[in-house]
């Protein structure tokens, strides 16, 4: 038994692609004293929760236990889907959450109905302002390319898009925008932008 839950303690660490490092997840897990093999990694996007590491530790908790996670957007990205599994979790496993960069997401504080309220109420806040700002970038992501298409650039053969990035893409490798413009309009960081970059080659 710990002092955190009379259940297992678990963590969950994602990161959006395979080069990414998750290092920074697991020094914030370090103080729980999770067991060895008790801290599952997903190494790929947050746009839903088909992930191998997720679907394991969904199918390994049980009632009582604990799942911590560093931030709610390290959960998914997706507002109506984050509600869901908080659902699934804290309702249907009866199992409980603690967000580290957000103490009044944490369910084995205040059990009783005001504190379960409170812990909703502010998760679907965060959710809906998560969900918000991937909205805002695909709207600066259009914006950027409708601009680059008013000055003349040519896309050439319509492709497959994901959010706009390949668009995004190839007016970087053309030169077109400059490396900070094409890392405002994705909303990603460097090593972010060069590792989905590579996916364009």
């Amino acid at each position: 038994m710990n002092e955190y839950t009379s259940g297992d303690l678990y963590g969950y660490v994602r990161v959006s692609a395979r080069d990414q490092n998750e290092d920074r997840q697991l020094i914030a897990l370090e103080n729980f004293e999770i067991p060895k093999g008790h801290i599952f990694i997903d190494k790929q996007s947050g746009k839903d929760f088909n992930r191998p590491a997720y679907l394991h530790l969904m199918n390994t908790i049980k009632e009582n236990d604990l799942i911590i996670i560093k931030s709610i957007d390290r959960l998914g990205r997706d507002y109506e889907e984050i509600m869901d599994q908080w659902r699934i979790i804290t309702r249907e496993k009866k199992a409980d959450i603690k967000i580290i960069d957000m103490p009044l997401l944490d369910t084995t504080q205040c059990k009783d109905l005001l504190g379960t309220f409170i812990s909703d109420l502010v998760l679907q806040v965060l959710s809906f302002v998560s969900e918000n700002e991937r909205q805002n970038i695909r709207q600066r992501q259009r914006e950027g390319i409708d601009a680059a298409l008013a000055r003349g650039v040519q896309f050439g053969r319509p492709r497959k898009l994901m959010d706009g990035f390949d668009e995004l893409a190839f007016l970087f490798k053309q030169k077109k925008i400059p490396l900070s413009e094409a890392l405002q309009l994705s909303g990603m960081s460097k090593s972010t932008f060069y590792s989905r970059l590579k996916e364009y080659a």
